[in-house]
């Protein structure tokens, strides 16, 4: 009997591998790496492939047709926006994410950029180099204790941010969504109203049909003169051009990204170095215990479906047997 042959598509230029290659071939795995993302080099390498490990290579269900021995697509995210997942589900492959790993380190991540916004950091840190030492922004930075931080997304990571918030501004109010669990300290408003009362906005959503584009030109207008918007969730939720747009009418005060719709950023994006927004390359969920997390527990999913027939943290159902 053949071992089963499992893939790695591509991984983050810091992650490495090895423990999660390990752990499938302690389990009896025949293991190879494709490291692209390109789907017709993939479709070479997983062509007899049973489980298939996605970094941030795109799955399409024209890729599926290609890979008729797959069951299991395993990703190193508790995102899946990139992958097919209805078309999966049609063809009896089961899609498993790495569940919360780092809800810690991206909350943790949102609010320092909350607080970098609200004290005018990228300002200060040109002092004595992009303007004298003793210029001052022409808005000085607002009492944090004062503010009305909202909330897009009560998921793990926006209630860990939302415990952030509420032990320093004024008032903390999430939109309500189907499902919210109420935290602490923090009240639930309809999504409207959390725009017309946000002085910082924190976005944590999945990228759905229905949040693409949320934040757009309208939604900008409808928050208060001198707001600032923190993205950590998926970049594609951020009109970046509408919110430049907005930032640079100085309807919003500024904006902090640590995720965009095209990563890596060209050079030349207007985001990159604007005065006044925050950006980083999409770094939120990285820690000294993260990194090796996530490989591990995209590893343990496929494990577990070839032992028990259905992976932990299986995101969805199958319309045939697998």
């Amino acid at each position: 009997m053949h071992a089963p042959l499992a893939v790695y598509t591509d991984l983050d230029d810091g992650d490495d591998p090895t423990v999660g290659m390990g752990l499938l071939r302690a389990n009896g795995f025949e293991v190879a790496y494709a490291q692209s993302r390109d789907p017709d080099v993939i479709a070479a390498a997983a062509r007899d492939a049973e489980a298939l490990l996605v970094g941030y290579a795109p799955v399409d269900d024209a890729l599926l047709e290609r890979l008729p021995k797959l069951r299991i697509i395993s990703l190193l995210s508790n995102g899946s926006d990139n992958v097919d997942v209805e078309a999966a589900s049609r063809r009896g492959i089961w899609v498993a994410t790495v569940g919360p790993v780092a809800s810690e380190e991206v909350a943790t991540h949102a609010w320092a950029l909350t607080l970098a916004l609200i004290r005018r950091l990228p300002f200060f840190m040109g002092s004595g180099v992009e303007h004298p030492w003793e210029a001052r922004p022409v808005e000085a930075p607002r009492r944090l204790s004062e503010l009305t931080i909202g909330i897009l997304g009560l998921g793990s990571i926006g209630r860990r941010y939302g415990e952030f918030a509420s032990a320093a501004a004024h008032r903390v109010v999430a939109a309500q969504r189907p499902g919210s669990v109420p935290v602490p300290g923090v009240e639930m408003a309809p999504y409207a109203e959390v725009l017309a009362i946000s002085d910082v906005l924190g976005v944590f959503l999945p990228l759905t049909d229905d949040t693409r584009g949320l934040l757009d030109a309208h939604a900008y207008a409808r928050m208060p003169r001198g707001a600032h918007v923190v993205n950590v969730s998926r970049g594609a939720v951020v009109d970046a051009e509408a919110l430049l747009a907005a930032v640079d009418s100085g309807h919003l005060a500024g904006a902090a990204l640590d995720v965009f719709a095209q990563e890596p950023l060209p050079a030349s994006h207007p985001l990159l170095g604007h005065p006044r927004v925050i950006t980083t390359p999409h770094v939120g969920f990285l820690s000294d215990a993260t990194d090796a997390e996530y490989v591990r527990r995209q590893a343990d999913a496929v494990v577990s479906w070839r032992t028990s027939g259905r992976p932990d943290r299986a995101i969805n159902r199958l319309a045939v047997r697998s």
